[in-house]
C-alpha cells in the first residue's frame, strides 16, 4: 500500500490570504516529495472556505515546478463545472508541464451550495457529469469529434495539442456508494474512494465492491488501482489526541452544512453546525492517534486490498503541526506498509534535515 498526502486547503478566516494558503499546501508537497510518499492530492471547490481550490490544474503544474518524483492526484475535478472542449486541452496542458505525473480524479461535485451558484444543481449534476465524462474521453482519444448531446451540440473538432498517451493521462473515478465503484471498475477506471467520516463496514463494502469489479474485468482489469481517503493524523499523546479529534469534529460541522445541511455560507466562510454524530463517534471513525496506533488502525486497509491510501490532514490544525505529522508518518508508519525501502526513506530524511 503506498501513500498520499491530501494537501490541506482549508481556509479558517480571511486574515491567512491566498497566498499563505497555497505556499503552506506548497511546502506540504515538497517535504512529501522529499520523503517518499507516492502521491499528493488536490481538491476542487468554488466560493467556500473549506477545501478551497478552484484551479487544481494550474496548482498541479506549480507543485510539479518544485517537486521531482511524487503524483499529483486531483481529488477530485468537478467536470460538470467545466467545457469539455477547452477543458480537455487544459488538461492536456497539464499533464505536459507536470511531465506525465498528473492522475486525473474526476466526479460530479457534492456540495449543493457551491453547484447552485455555479449553475449545475445537484438534480441535474449526475446526468451532466455523465455526458461531460463521454466527451472528455472522446475528446481526448480521438480527433475530429462531434456531439449531439443534452448538454454539448458541436460540430467536427480537434483538441490540440494531442495527449502523450492515448486518452490522456490516467483517470480514476471519484465515487462513494459500492454500486457506483462496483461498476466504474467494470468499466476500467481506477477509483478513488473515501467512507468519510462513516464507519469501518462502509469502507470494506467500498473496498469488496472494486474488488468485485476488477474481478469481472479479469487480465484488462489487473492494473487498476484503488485510492482511498481517510482523516489520519498523528499525535503526540492522549491530551493532544483530544485536541485534534475536536478541531476535526468542529471542521465535520462545517462540512455537515455543505453536504447534507441547508449551506450557510457568509462571506465565502462556512458555518459549523451542530453535527448529528458525538464526538466520540467522530473519534472512532477516523484515524488520529499514535503512529503504534496508526499501524495497527491502517492494517485493515492493506490487507482489503487498497492501493494507494490518502492521508487527509486538512481539518484545521496548523502548518508546524502538519509538517511535522508528515515527516513522522513517513519516518514511523509508511515502512510497515510501502514497497519503497527504508533506504529511500533515511534519504528523504537526510534532504529534509
Amino acid at each position: 500500500m503506498e501513500f498520499c498526502l491530501q494537501l490541506s486547503a482549508y481556509y479558517p478566516n480571511h486574515d491567512l490570504g491566498g497566498k499563505q494558503l497555497y505556499g503552506n499546501m506548497l511546502d506540504q508537497s515538497v517535504l512529501a516529495d522529499k520523503l517518499g510518499y507516492d502521491a499528493v492530492s488536490i481538491t476542487e471547490h468554488h466560493l467556500i472556505s473549506i477545501l478551497l481550490m478552484p484551479a487544481p490544474l494550474q496548482f498541479a503544474v506549480k507543485i510539479a515546478s518544485e517537486t521531482s518524483n511524487v503524483k499529483i492526484l486531483t481529488s477530485v475535478v468537478v467536470l460538470p463545472l467545466h467545457d469539455m472542449r477547452t477543458y480537455a486541452g487544459e488538461v492536456v496542458c497539464a499533464d505536459i508541464f507536470t511531465e506525465g505525473r498528473l492522475m486525473l480524479g474526476v466526479g460530479r461535485g457534492a456540495f449543493g451550495f457551491e453547484m447552485d451558484r455555479m449553475g449545475v444543481p445537484l438534480d441535474i449534476s449526475r446526468e451532466k457529469f455523465d455526458e461531460s465524462l463521454d466527451v472528455l474521453q472522446a475528446l481526448l482519444l480521438h480527433e475530429e469529434v462531434s456531439w449531439n448531446g443534452k448538454y454539448y451540440q458541436f460540430d467536427s473538432l480537434t483538441v490540440m495539442p494531442r495527449p502523450q498517451q492515448p486518452g490522456g493521462p490516467p483517470m480514476m473515478m471519484g465515487v462513494l456508494i459500492p454500486e457506483a465503484i462496483y461498476h466504474c471498475t467494470k468499466r476500467g477506471f481506477h477509483i478513488q474512494t473515501t467512507p468519510l467520516s462513516g464507519t469501518h463496514a462502509q469502507m470494506l463494502e467500498q473496498v469488496d465492491a472494486f474488488n468485485r469489479g476488477k474481478e469481472e474485468c479479469g487480465d484488462k482489469g489487473k492494473d487498476l488501482t484503488l485510492t482511498l481517503s481517510r482523516v489520519a493524523f498523528l499525535a503526540k499523546n492522549q491530551k493532544d489526541k483530544q485536541r485534534k479529534i475536536e478541531l476535526a469534529h468542529h471542521y465535520y460541522g462545517q462540512f455537515d452544512n455543505v453536504y447534507t445541511g441547508e449551506g450557510i455560507v457568509k462571506n465565502g466562510m462556512v458555518e459549523a453546525i451542530p453535527r448529528k454524530v458525538s464526538i466520540d463517534k467522530t473519534a472512532e471513525n477516523l484515524h488520529i492517534c499514535t503512529s503504534d496506533e496508526m499501524i495497527d488502525q491502517l492494517a485493515p486497509y492493506a490487507e482489503a486490498g487498497v492501493d494507494r491510501f490518502i492521508l487527509n490532514v486538512n481539518f484545521g490544525v496548523s502548518q508546524t503541526e502538519t509538517m511535522d505529522c508528515i515527516q513522522q508518518f513517513a519516518e514511523e508508519v509508511m515502512p510497515v506498509f510501502s514497497k519503497r525501502n527504508a533506504q529511500e526513506s533515511v534519504l528523504g530524511r537526510s534532504q529534509v534535515a
